[in-house]
Parts: C-alpha cells; structure tokens; sequence
C-alpha cells in the first residue's frame, strides 16, 4: 500500500471512530486557577483575506459552525469554575439576562448568569457556557448508569490519560459520585495484531468519565497526530483541550428524526446509521455495555468544521428516560450552541421545518440568537456571528503520522 492511500485510509478510518453585560455592580468571578502564561493574544482577523466577501470563513450553505458551546447549568460557580480551570479553560465572557427574557428564550422565569469559558485561544468550536440561575428548576439528569437517556457527553484529547484515571478513580474511592472507566485501546487501523519494535501501533487510549453534573470522554492520541482537532496547552493542570465532539444519547422512534440537522441546520452526516454494541471492545468499556446490549450509531459535522463534532447514540434495549430533565433551567449540561452570519435565513427554515424556534433575541451576551428543541430532545441555540473566528476552523482531518 502507497504512502498516500495508507493516509486516505486512515483519514477515512478516523472519520468512522470514535443579553446583556453584568452591571457595574456586580462583581466578576475570580480569575480561573490555570496558567496561561505563553498563550498568545487574541488577534483581529487580517481584513486582507477579507476579498470581496465578509463571510470567506463561513463556508457554504448555512454556514453554521460545528458545536460551539456546551450549556451547563451550576448550583455552585465557584467549584465549577475551579473544576473547569484544571481542565485549561479561562473566563472570557460573562452576562446576564432577566427573568422576563430568559422565560422568552429559554422558558424559565429566573435571572441567569452567563460565564463563557475557552480552552487556550481556540474560539471556532469546543467552548463552555456556564448557566447560574437564581432559581434553578432542578438537578437536571443527574448521576445515573451510562446511556441513560438525555444524558450528554464532552469528550477532550489529554497527554496524560492515566493520570486523568487515577485522578477520578481515586475522587470515586473518596465518596464523590464518578463512575470510571479503564483506559481502553483503540487502533487507528482495526488491526490489534501482534506488532515487532519497528512495526508501531498507531491509535488511541480512551476513557469515560460519568458524574452527577457531565461526563466526560478523554482521549490521547498515539502514532499520529491531527492539527486542530484538540489542542493541548501544558501549562494547564491536566493537560486537556478543547472540547473536540460531543456524544448524545437519545431516544427517537426513526433515525430518520435525526435528518433535520442535515436538511435544516446544514450538517452533513459521517456516514449511514450503524448497529454497534457489546461485542465492540471499546464502546463495551466506555459506555458499560452489559452482554446482549447494543445501539444505534450516526454522527454529524460541519461542513464549516470537522471539530465540535456531534455523535448520537440511541440504545436498543430499555434505558431510563430522563430527557425531560435535559433542558435550560436544570443543572448539569443543558443545551449545545453553534453560529452562523445567516441567523435569520436559519431561523426563516427551522420554522418552516416546524420546530417551533423561539423569536430571535439577544442572549445574555448581547448575541442575537434564538433557541429550539429536536424531535430528540436536543436543545440548540443559534448565535448570530459575522466576524470571523481567531483560531482557523479545519475542514478536514490531516492526519500526521509521527514515525514518519
């Protein structure tokens, strides 16, 4: 096999893996507990690669972005921010909105503050908004067994994966509520055949992380590297990135419920919908599948950006359903965001594919926007962006072996 196929096959291998600003009176949160010392500054982008249109980043169609933000309600600000601090994110943004205009975004008449977190400089997908409300509706899905339905998941690239396990499985035998799994293999060419010193493994270490407010996906990559897709500062405590994709666990009648974020949104999906399940090595270790117990598979991504991936997950045998819970108002992860210059010719479709948007308004960032909910349960803002990102979005997976 040529060098040039061995990369295309890869490449189609990876692709098949796994509103307003707070007043002066009110104080900001306390700089995050992360190191961002060598980090650059914020750039405006060079108008030279401007041309003739404003929009040169956006891409085609929609426009929209891959996923932007994950939603998360909190009770306590300052242990999540403290949390979310050593896992590299700083604050870059905060807001608030007003109980009228929250209950005309998002449904719930209670004050919210908004604290936008980023991961290093990497702007175009992967960051976190985090909701406090004032009067929260509940604890959202909570702590509860892998592939309960409404339950969502972050997945991040880490330099120390096994660090990262002992970190929770140590927190687990201390009485907090993680639910761990072991790092588990995965080759990058379906080959976990014997191998001599020259002939390398190429592939991932991969691990789940379920807790009372989110679960994570931690991966580390070895053999091979992708330029953008997870961006590691190590000057940060745990060495992880941006948030790379997101695992969706849902329950829908038809797959076919799923095609509004290609016909509507302008995602593209990664492939037919797949039946995978506990004869599969890692899904049976991430997502402690028990003998007999399957789903179903389909992923989708921007075509503007293969990062901020969204993976959908929809369980065969019976799950509790607690997708009812996964909604603004309640704690834990409660909606995903994306942007695109073209908010009202998305809002114009979305209405005429009847899911119901919200009127566009101005979230608590001052970002016009609106807000539905899928036949799946998903919440998903639309933000409104005309400028371009700083960091560039990639639009395809350039994998870089590194023995090469």
């Amino acid at each position: 096999m040529s060098c040039c196929t061995f990369r295309r096959y890869l490449a189609f291998v990876l692709l098949g893996m796994a509103g307003c600003s707070l007043s002066a009176q009110e104080p900001f949160p306390p700089p995050l507990p992360v190191d961002t010392a060598g980090m650059e500054e914020n750039q405006p982008a060079d108008p030279a690669t401007d041309d003739d249109d404003p929009f040169y980043w956006a891409g085609d169609g929609t426009a929209i972005s891959g996923v932007y933000e994950v939603v998360i309600g909190v009770r306590d600000l300052d242990q999540a921010l403290r949390y979310f601090g050593d896992l590299g994110f700083r604050l870059v943004q905060t807001g608030y909105l007003s109980p009228l205009a929250a209950q005309a975004l998002y449904g719930h008449p209670s004050g919210v503050r908004a604290y936008r977190l980023q991961n290093g400089n990497i702007d175009s997908h992967g960051m976190i908004r985090l909701l406090h409300w004032e009067k929260p509706l509940g604890d959202g899905v909570g702590y509860g067994r892998p592939g309960t339905i409404g339950s969502r998941v972050m997945a991040m690239l880490t330099t120390d994966i096994y660090r990262l396990h002992d970190i929770y499985h140590d927190a687990r035998m201390a009485g907090e509520p993680w639910l761990v799994s072991e790092p588990v293999r995965q080759s990058l060419t379906g080959d976990d055949s014997p191998r001599g010193f020259f002939e390398r493994p190429v592939g991932t270490r991969e691990m789940s992380v379920y807790g009372a407010q989110w679960n994570h996906l931690f991966f580390q990559r070895y053999g091979y590297t992708v330029p953008g897709y997870g961006n590691v500062h190590l000057n940060t405590r745990l060495r992880t990135s941006e948030i790379t994709h997101h695992d969706f666990f849902v329950r829908v009648d038809s797959m076919a419920q799923l095609a509004y974020l290609e016909k509507v949104l302008g995602l593209q999906a990664d492939g037919a919908p797949s039946l995978n399940g506990d004869w599969m090595p890692g899904p049976r270790s991430l997502y402690f599948l028990q003998p007999g117990e399957s789903y179903w598979f389909q992923s989708f991504q921007s075509p503007n950006n293969v990062a901020g991936k969204l993976r959908f997950f929809v369980p065969v045998q019976p799950r509790a359903d607690r997708s009812s819970l996964q909604r603004p108002g309640h704690t834990g992860v409660t909606a995903h965001t994306f942007y695109t210059p073209y908010l009202d010719r998305m809002w114009n479709d979305v209405v005429q594919a009847q899911l119901r948007p919200t009127p566009v308004a101005a979230n608590e960032f001052g970002e016009r926007c609106f807000v539905f909910r899928g036949p799946e349960g998903a919440t998903w803002q639309i933000i409104e962006r005309l400028k371009a990102p700083f960091n560039e979005p990639i639009f395809f997976y350039n994998i870089q072996m590194l023995d090469e």
